[in-house]
């Protein structure tokens, strides 16, 4: 390459290679919300915008008949003429590798507004002249699949062709809106749909093959260096361009030695997608101003430099940012000084690194980036690179950010011990602590943690050195977030209690009406019977964590209980509250687990008891045909248990799953019942906990029939309530809504209780046991979450 009359020898491959870049995945999505915008506007408010847009043609067609013919004729033969004016661009653009994607665009766009009812429907285009030539090119004007043609081989076409051309023919294909309102005319709906459609496969076909290689700028890059006094006899490739900057190393007659970083125009747009989602989801105090730039960016990255170099802890000096033709940008700087850390695990090293940290953290800077490979040693002495996630004047939470991100990485390369060690004695016990707080996967950057091998053990490694060097009994973990896991829980949890609390809300009017003959002594009888049923599982649970939480806690977070059940698919919400809260009460995870696993145990051997008692007293008296299951039916189960047992036995992931996961947690749960039969006190207080759950709902029914005018027995409303809520419990809907009231509105139908009482029978029902406990377990769930008892 001769600039300005030297030659520069270039060596390496200087292109960008295709790539689908964050300017592509934008262009695309913006594209999909247009055309699903012009799609819905056009079904709903089409009648609203044909008014709209003849009131501004009215007001706007000015012109004459004759003006608006040759208005209308010139415009026509520029759209025509537009597509092979692009081709011709390419063509001298010799960018030859574009044809494909230009056909495949333009086919796909003709070919999408095609397809009708009875097929595809082939254009009518035509040239014939023996009419008007204004009728000639109004088949291409108001035809939408030459617009779409249109829209999609110039969205193909842009990136490789200048912008003022790009610039121009957009506008040129957009103006037919204000040309068809000045010639008096209403803008086809269907053009306005083909130019959406257009775009969008023009878009998509962008996306799938990618952004062409861009032209790098060497000779400005000479040329900017040449101010500098550096003057450039030769550049070879260090690293080609990619998801990081084309970096090459440069030389001049002298022999000195320089790094050229040479950013493109759209390596930046991924960097400031990932800035805004970081900001989005940490704390303003976490995160640097966005820098959505990325001249701003190259800048901040020379400036940190420079004042890191004057501390004496920089390995690179910045010479030189410039901005270059066709929106590059260039950072060029010293080799690194002193010899890459590698895999070096020199404990000597552990001190440097730190006492350099210390240097940086005193001037009130962070460094954002503290991997090994951006590291070296010069005479015993650790030296930084890669300021580009840097601050200076950074905050208290940023320098806490670095200490922890050191913390992960000396420990991995040498041992949590040595580089706790270090770290105290560098910095202080109270300092590294608060800092230790950090030490979780939501504070810890991607970069660091994947730089490590296991980041988790690390972590957990790390945390444990730092409380036995300072002596601290807990280390709280620190909340960087702006929403924390709880409050994502929590909103989810809401969302899904509007959602299964929708079918009650409409059936409200009926039920009130319905209330004004009910009986409210039965009522409140039920609802009392309802509060028992919270103290009974609370006995059962206490009974099985052996009395080592405290009973009244367990009953109010019972209530809590309630609603996390009820808003979760088959009740799994409940099951991990319990565990939770057990472990928060001081049971470890293993035995917390163990204690929830063995109530529910326990709390289905005795439904089922009561279940096959109560069936036994009730079959004297009632028909229990209605609960019996169909001979088909009965063998269809039989069949699909048949066909999951051999699958298990069959398939070995499966059987090892059994072998492995399943078998052990039974066997687990087996030896807690059978200690648990050596222990007969603790045994009565958890089977008659869980009785008191099963009896206690069937109560509630029973009373709430009754309050309606209601005469039934209570083995009749027991086995319904237990048939019924077995079988609705297989429903996926969070706490069986819909599921439950049909399951016990048709079991009371079937021993004749009518429906005029047993419907707003069963909706009393559900709102003593299910939807007050609800509505209550929400701040209760709170006020535990705000004592740390969950």
């Amino acid at each position: 390459m001769r600039v300005d009359g030297r030659d520069v020898a270039i060596s390496g491959d200087v292109l960008l290679p295709l790539t689908r870049r964050t300017n592509d995945i934008v262009r695309l999505s913006l594209a999909t919300l247009v055309l699903v915008i012009v799609v819905t506007s056009s079904l709903i408010t089409r009648n609203d915008w044909v008014g709209l847009e003849k009131s501004v043609s009215m007001i706007v067609g000015v012109l004459t008949p004759t003006q608006s013919n040759l208005v209308y004729l010139g415009y026509g033969v520029a759209i025509l003429a537009l597509p092979f004016v692009i081709l011709i661009g390419l063509i001298g653009a010799r960018q030859w590798k574009l044809f494909a994607a230009y056909v495949a665009a333009g086919f796909l766009a003709v070919i999408s507004l095609s397809i009708t009812g009875n097929g595809i429907a082939a254009p009518r285009w035509h040239f014939d002249l023996s009419e008007r030539l204004s009728t000639t090119l109004s088949q291409f004007l108001d035809d939408p699949r030459w617009i779409a043609m249109l829209a999609a081989v110039l969205t193909v076409s842009g990136p490789w062709l200048p912008g003022r051309w790009r610039r121009w023919w957009w506008t040129l294909l957009l103006a037919f809106v204000p040309i068809h309102l000045v010639v008096s005319a209403v803008v086809p709906a269907r053009s306005l749909l083909g130019l959406s459609v257009g775009w969008f496969v023009g878009a998509l076909t962008v996306w799938v093959v990618g952004t062409p290689a861009l032209e790098v700028p060497l000779d400005g890059t000479v040329r900017a260096l040449a101010r500098r006094g550096f003057l450039v006899t030769s550049m070879t490739v260090v690293r080609p361009a990619g998801s990081g900057p084309l970096e090459l190393a440069a030389a001049d007659d002298a022999g000195s030695r320089m790094v050229l970083e040479m950013y493109g125009p759209n390596q930046r747009s991924g960097g400031a997608l990932r800035q805004f989602w970081r900001w989005l989801i940490l704390r303003d105090a976490e995160t640097a101003p966005l820098q959505a730039s990325m001249r701003r960016a190259v800048e901040h990255r020379a400036l940190m430099t420079i004042a890191v170099c004057d501390l004496g802890v920089s390995n690179t000096t910045t010479m030189a940012v410039a901005a270059l033709e066709r929106g590059w940008t260039l950072y060029a700087h010293t080799p690194p000084l002193g010899d890459p850390i590698g895999s070096s695990s020199d404990e000597a090293l552990v001190t440097s690194v730190w006492g350099s940290l210390a240097v940086l953290h005193r001037h009130q800077i962070a460094h954002g980036d503290l991997r090994f490979k951006e590291m070296t040693v010069d005479s015993g002495k650790v030296l930084f690179g890669g300021f580009g996630n840097s601050e200076y004047g950074a905050t208290d939470e940023q320098l806490q950010s670095d200490i922890a991100a050191l913390l992960v990485t000396t420990s991995d390369r040498f041992s949590p011990e040595t580089a706790v060690r270090a770290a105290v004695d560098t910095l202080g016990k109270e300092t590294v602590l608060t800092a230790s707080r950090r030490l979780t996967r939501a504070a810890v950057p991607a970069r660091i943690r994947k730089s490590v091998n296991d980041p988790k053990a690390v972590m957990a490694a790390a945390r444990d050195e730092v409380k036995r060097q300072t002596g601290a009994d807990e280390i709280k973990t620190e909340t960087i977030t702006r929403f924390t896991r709880k409050q994502v829980i929590q909103l989810v949890l809401l969302v899904a209690l509007v959602y299964v609390a929708y079918p009650f809300i409409s059936t409200v009017p009926t039920f009130f009406s319905e209330l004004r003959n009910a009986n409210w002594w039965w009522a409140l009888l039920g609802l009392a019977v309802s509060a028992l049923t919270y103290v009974g599982a609370a006995a059962a649970l206490w009974a099985c964590a052996a009395g080592l939480v405290s009973f009244r806690n367990l009953v109010i977070m019972q209530f809590a209980n309630t609603f996390a059940a009820t808003t979760t698919p088959a009740g799994v919400g409940g099951l991990a509250l319990s565990t939770r809260f057990l472990q928060k009460g001081g049971l470890g995870a293993l035995r917390a687990t163990a204690a929830v696993a063995l109530q529910q145990a326990v709390q289905v051997i005795t439904h089922v008891t009561l279940l096959i008692l109560f069936s036994v007293a009730a079959g004297a008296t009632a028909d229990l045909s209605h609960f019996v299951p169909s001979t088909t039916l009965l063998y269809l189960i039989g069949g699909v248990a048949l066909g999951i047992l051999g699958t298990f036995l069959l398939v070995p992931k499966a059987r090892r799953w059994l072998g492995t996961a399943l078998r052990p947690r039974l066997q687990e749960v087996g030896s807690e019942l059978l200690d648990l039969m050596r222990e007969p006190k603790r045994l009565a207080i958890i089977v008659l906990g869980c009785a008191t759950t099963t009896l206690g709902m069937a109560l509630v029914l029973w009373a709430s029939i009754s309050a309606f005018g209601g005469d039934t027995t209570f083995v009749t409303v027991t086995i319904v309530t237990m048939v019924g809520g077995t079988l609705a419990s297989a429903a996926p809907t969070p706490g069986g809504v819909g599921a439950v009231e049909a399951a016990l509105i048709g079991g009371l139908a079937a021993f004749g209780v009518p429906a005029a009482v047993g419907v707003p029978a069963v909706l009393l029902y559900r709102v003593l046991t299910c939807w007050l406990p609800v509505f209550a377990g929400w701040p209760i769930m709170r006020w535990l979450t705000a004592r740390e008892m969950i």
